[in-house]
């Protein structure tokens, strides 16, 4: 077989295009990886419905959030071979800058991400670059490992690497969509002692409770931060992360603290929050702290938490389809009647 089925962004706003294409062949430095999962996120509903995300270049595959097994090696690669089961970390990063010399990769110089900066995991084949190819324990279902690398590892990051959090510190959870509600199952594991969700879907804020949040509060019925002082009986709480990107959820992030509390931001949108009065801010000594994506390490340990029966995540799979059902796919994640945490594609080399 020499073609392949990949659902192409020609235009935001218009259906993908499901096209037959060539399977791409990969360089020395790549790996050519059969998908069998490809989660879709918020940034694909960004990219393809909203078009408030821009990508490099059009038509182009969508899909960050994959894993599969490699089918193919470039020349001079060595640290996989065919048929390993591997997760394709989101972004390519150099390996060579500063910040992939500590392990950061997040914050890599020259960081381009499949799905916007080259063609994605919407497809039966993907070619990556060996560095991103992560090995995955045979005890992980794809469609797991496949979520793991986005929709956990982001709020894994936010929890551990830039929110420091400690066992016992109480956390508040602002937006528990995919995100949100993986927050709250490791802010759970990695021993804060209260969990608040909020959020302005009630469908959302039950799925916050049933997954251990001690307090759930709906921002349109009552102010989150007051509420959560009163029922709580606590000055705030030490660690709140957003995952909206809009000012309001960003200010009611730093309005939850407690002194010395951190808000970590990972929500992105385009407005500008508001601080509180420098007085109040800074003699508080409260923190704002960015969020971006995760590193390898943060992809790697989650793999060991789950393959060690620590973190289940069965239930995150809130529905399958085929590739040729990918627009419908991202409909249902769109979906604002639903109660969705992740959608995932299942591309498979039998046309569906």
């Amino acid at each position: 077989m020499t073609t392949m089925l990949a659902a192409r962004l020609v235009r935001p706003g218009e259906p993908l295009r499901l096209e037959e294409m060539e399977i791409p062949r990969p360089a020395p430095d790549e790996v050519l990886v059969q998908v069998r999962a490809c989660g879709l996120c918020g940034t694909d509903l960004h990219l393809a419905l909203e078009g408030t995300l821009t990508v490099d270049h059009t038509p182009i595959t969508l899909g960050h959030e994959a894993a599969g097994v490699i089918a193919e090696t470039g020349r001079n690669v060595s640290t996989v071979k065919e048929g390993d089961r591997i997760a394709i970390f989101p972004a390519i990063s150099c390996g060579r800058c500063r910040y992939c010399a500590i392990g950061r990769e997040s914050l890599c110089d020259a960081s381009r991400i499949y799905g916007m900066d080259r063609d994605g995991a919407l497809a039966e084949y993907i070619v990556i670059k060996d560095r991103s190819a992560i090995p995955m324990p045979d005890e992980i279902p794809f469609d797991v490992g496949a979520i793991t690398t986005d929709s956990v590892a982001t709020p894994f990051h936010a929890l551990r690497t830039r929110g420091a959090l400690r066992a016992g510190e109480t956390v508040a959870v602002i937006g528990v969509g995919g995100l949100g509600s993986h927050a709250i199952q490791l802010a759970r594991l990695m021993g804060a002692s209260r969990v608040i969700a909020v959020d302005v879907n009630e469908r959302v804020l039950a799925r916050s409770r049933r997954l251990g949040a001690d307090l759930a509060i709906n921002p349109t019925e009552t102010d989150p931060a007051p509420r959560i002082r009163k029922d709580l009986d606590i000055d705030g709480v030490d660690l709140a992360l957003e995952f909206v990107g809009l000012p309001e959820t960003v200010e009611t992030a730093i309005r939850c603290l407690k002194k010395g509390g951190r808000a970590v931001i990972v929500g992105i949108g385009p407005a500008r929050p508001t601080l509180p009065p420098l007085a109040l801010f800074v003699g508080r000594e409260q923190a704002v702290l960015g969020s971006f994506g995760m590193d390898r390490r943060d992809i790697e340990d989650l793999f060991t938490l789950i393959r060690t029966d620590r973190l289940e995540l069965s239930d995150s799979i809130t529905a399958r389809y085929p590739l040729s059902l990918a627009n419908q796919a991202l409909q249902h994640l769109a979906s604002k009647e639903r109660d969705v945490v992740r959608v995932v594609v299942e591309p498979t080399s039998a046309r569906q």
